[in-house]
């Protein structure tokens, strides 16, 4: 024997003995207790029996039944487009490079390149049947630019659909395929979603494991909008730990009874697949869209013309609110319906058409679905008096400044950390400000400096501190020296077209 079984040998005999006394003891008590009445535990190597899973059991059954109600009515949605020079690689590509090793073979082994000119491009993703007669629910940004949509459905048939409408701005669109009797799932009232429900997730993952379910929880509604391209798009979105790939957008994401609740669009991952944090547009907004859609080919949203920030605990003092809810008017819009209604900055929206507003996401979702041409009834608070506002809304249109829900405080502290300079005329157009805005520019900040931690950048106006204008670089450092230390600061910030508030907190700073 080597040296290293030698030595396993003997520690194996220095327990023998004390061991094999324990085994006579614990015999003893098994027998004891097995004559006495209480059963010894089963035999490990036997399955457990029905009694013993029946709570797990009936949690499979639930699930199964779920999922073979839904199935029939998802889809996969291959699109051919054509792709204009400088555009990003397409969905497809994307999803191919985050295929896990092995998988690329099945899509013939390559990774499409860019190339330079117009191209032809493929992408994949997933839909949803909501009627018999072939209407299907999917993502804009799956058929965007289309100009051939593949549909196969789960008895493998593959139809040609026909585009009826897109919605940009909220990423919905609705397409058609030639057919009868399909099957199809009722829309279900994502309203009433709590933290913790179980719902379950179906699409085509990376677009090839076609008809696929994942099982997990709601971990979060009315999620605000991350996208940093366009702060226009409403938020609202369902959170979900159910895995979602690339390759599920379009998909449905659906309650315990099989109601569709969500249309899947998004996943936060810093490499591109699933990390348990999904996004799903909620119904209440997906169904008012769809429905437009499937009527007119469009849809009209409503707009009123404000940026804002939503009500904190680091903010409220500031505005005399009691408690952390409500939307802060940080922008209005010239000539836009908030600006004809008497809408200030500074205001806090605390009601809409006697309803609670509790933040400026569940506002901007709200007012987005409102027709354009309807009053409504705005509940406000200025500096700490109340008003009501009556208020037409108007039509959003790309390009038109809307509600934006962009809250960038950040508890951070120390010294400012940054350099401001007068708004000259020549400042003013290099950096694209509008005559409108008055203020100082962020010529520098410094890195993790609280002004950093902020969000403030180089380009940026600071309009205001502590909610008073400040028009020179000189005042602006009044300003802010006249603040006692170890107090908070509310800096108000034009950047790149929305004004926000932002809440800066010097005592604690570090170093």
């Amino acid at each position: 024997m080597t040296a290293l079984t030698n030595q396993l040998v003997v520690r194996a005999r220095r327990i023998v003995v004390p061991t094999a006394a324990f085994l006579v003891l614990f015999l003893a008590v098994a027998f004891y207790f097995n004559h006495s009445g209480v059963h010894a535990a089963s035999n490990p190597s036997s399955p457990l029996d029905d009694n013993s899973v029946a709570s797990l059991t009936a949690l499979d059954n639930a699930v199964e039944s779920v999922a073979a109600r839904v199935t029939p009515a998802v889809v996969n949605v291959a699109v051919t487009s054509k792709e204009s020079p400088g555009q990003n690689s397409s969905d497809m590509q994307g999803q191919l490079q985050n295929l896990p090793p092995g998988f690329a073979q099945f899509f013939g082994g390559q990774i499409p390149q860019q190339q330079q000119g117009p191209q032809i491009e493929h992408g994949i993703g997933s839909g949803v049947i909501i009627s018999p007669d072939g209407y299907i629910v999917t993502n804009n940004h799956v058929i965007d630019g289309a100009v051939q949509i593949r549909v196969t459905l789960h008895d493998r048939r593959i139809l040609t659909a026909k585009l009826i409408g897109a919605d940009k701005l909220t990423d919905l669109a609705v397409i058609k395929v030639d057919a009868k009797e399909l099957p199809s799932i009722s829309w279900g009232n994502s309203s009433q979603l709590h933290p913790g429900q179980t719902v379950l997730a179906f699409g085509s993952p990376f677009g090839y494991f076609q008809f696929s379910v994942t099982r997990g929880i709601v971990s979060a509604v009315d999620r605000p909008n991350p996208y940093s391209d366009d702060a226009r798009k409403p938020g609202g979105y369902i959170q979900t730990d159910a895995a979602i790939n690339p390759g599920n957008s379009g998909g449905p994401l659906v309650n315990a009874h099989g109601e569709l609740i969500g249309i899947n669009t998004f996943i936060i991952s810093n490499s591109g697949s699933f990390a348990g944090a999904g996004f799903a547009i909620p119904s209440q907004i997906a169904k008012a869209t769809v429905d437009q859609l499937i009527k007119t080919g469009s849809v009209h949203h409503g707009y009123i013309g404000i940026a804002m920030n939503d009500v904190t605990p680091a903010n409220a003092s500031f505005f005399h609110l009691q408690d952390a809810s409500g939307a802060i008017v940080a922008q209005v819009t010239p000539d836009s319906p908030a600006s004809r209604a008497g809408l200030e900055q500074g205001d806090v929206i605390t009601g809409l058409n006697g309803s609670k507003v509790v933040n400026g996401s569940a506002l901007q979702v709200a007012v987005s679905q409102i027709a354009p041409g309807n009053t409504i009834s705005l509940g406000v608070l200025r500096d700490g008096s109340a008003k009501t506002l009556s208020l037409k809304v108007g039509e959003y249109h790309s390009g038109t400044q809307v509600a934006s829900d962009d809250d960038a405080s950040s508890p951070q502290g120390g010294k400012l950390g940054l350099a401001v300079n007068d708004l000259t005329p020549d400042l003013r157009q290099r950096l694209s400000v509008p005559a409108q805005v008055y203020g100082v520019a962020v010529q520098g900040v410094r890195p993790a400096s609280p002004a950093d931690d902020a969000g403030l950048a180089p380009g940026d106006v600071i309009l205001e501190v502590n909610r008073k204008q400040i028009p020179s670089a000189e005042q602006f450092v009044s300003a802010v020296h006249a603040v006692p230390a170890g107090k908070d600061l509310l800096l108000l910030v034009w950047s790149k077209g929305n004004a926000s508030y932002r809440v800066v907190h010097p005592e604690q700073a570090a170093g």
